[in-house]
């Protein structure tokens, strides 16, 4: 058998790919994007799901280039809006699945609001966060993840802001599932995707993405393959904070701002907005007979 027959055969990329869609993609040489999107499609497929009942939402950026790719419904909208469009989609249709690829500076910049109130009212959609720490398509801005003294093209001298952690986030303004990885960590990348698309209400994957042009050259971390290697040193799961491993590798704790801390950090079961509505709108009909 062919050798590019066998593997289309094996690789679920092959049945989701856009054939007649431009490559190679907008994305730099070294850019992590490309392995979140694989993770995205091998955990759509491993769940068996319609294609034609999978919508991908996304806004601006780097990761919003992401459905253009892939053979799913897809809704390409403006900065920021990405989780408002997609809460419209689920409202509309409760029968999809609607997963939203945003990026630091497109979920929880411009489109901040939108994505506290999405975890508040526990939506029930996917939204998959591309972390590179900065703007990477727009011209290599300060994102709110962009981490204190890192340089970018509006902080010359510095980042002097205190970043989000948007797993805190989400969890403070009420997800019902949130975990964060990296890219130097495709398997439990894969795990936590399939787990927020089984999960009912809001679900944030935070991954930690490596920004070989914009982030790194401007913060001289080396190329891509250096800034994988260093996420994948830099992570620490949940577990191993409280394992015998961590003591015994003499990691300091109270300097876990030279860490990445990885794992699922909530997963709840609670009502979700589209239930309640539901709920309501039953009441309402039984006062009105």
């Amino acid at each position: 058998m062919d050798a590019k027959v066998k593997e289309r055969m094996t690789n679920p990329m092959h049945n989701y790919l856009r054939p007649k869609k431009k490559f190679p993609t907008v994305w730099c040489a070294g850019c992590g994007n490309g392995i979140v999107l694989q993770s995205i499609v091998s955990a759509i497929d491993s769940l068996g799901l319609d294609r034609n009942k999978v919508v991908l939402v996304s806004g601006i950026g780097c990761s919003s280039r992401a459905p253009v790719y892939v053979d799913f419904n897809s809704l390409h909208t403006t900065h920021g809006r990405a989780i408002a469009f997609a809460s419209g989609v689920k409202f509309a249709d409760p029968q999809l699945k609607v997963i939203v690829i945003t990026g630091d500076g497109d979920a929880v910049a411009i489109g901040g609001n939108h994505f506290i109130h999405a975890c508040r009212r526990n939506m029930d959609i996917t939204a998959i966060v591309f972390n590179n720490y900065i703007y990477g398509m727009t011209g290599g801005q300060v994102s709110p993840t962009t981490p204190q003294s890192a340089f970018a093209s509006t902080s010359p001298h510095g980042n002097i802001d205190q970043p989000f952690d948007i797993c805190e986030l989400a969890i403070g303004a009420g997800a019902s599932f949130v975990a964060r990885t990296t890219v130097a960590h495709p398997n439990l990348l894969y795990q936590y995707i399939l787990q927020g698309l089984k999960n009912n209400g809001f679900s944030v994957i935070e991954v930690l993405v490596n920004c070989p042009t914009n982030f790194g050259r401007r913060n001289k971390l080396g190329d891509a393959v250096n800034m994988i290697k260093s996420l994948k040193e830099m992570a620490i799961t949940m577990d191993s904070l409280k394992s015998k491993w961590m003591k015994e590798q003499n990691i300091d704790l109270s300097d876990l701002e030279k860490h990445i801390l990885t794992g699922i950090f909530t997963d709840i079961k609670k009502p979700r907005f589209i239930e309640n509505y539901a709920s309501l709108i039953k009441r309402l009909q039984r006062l009105k007979d």
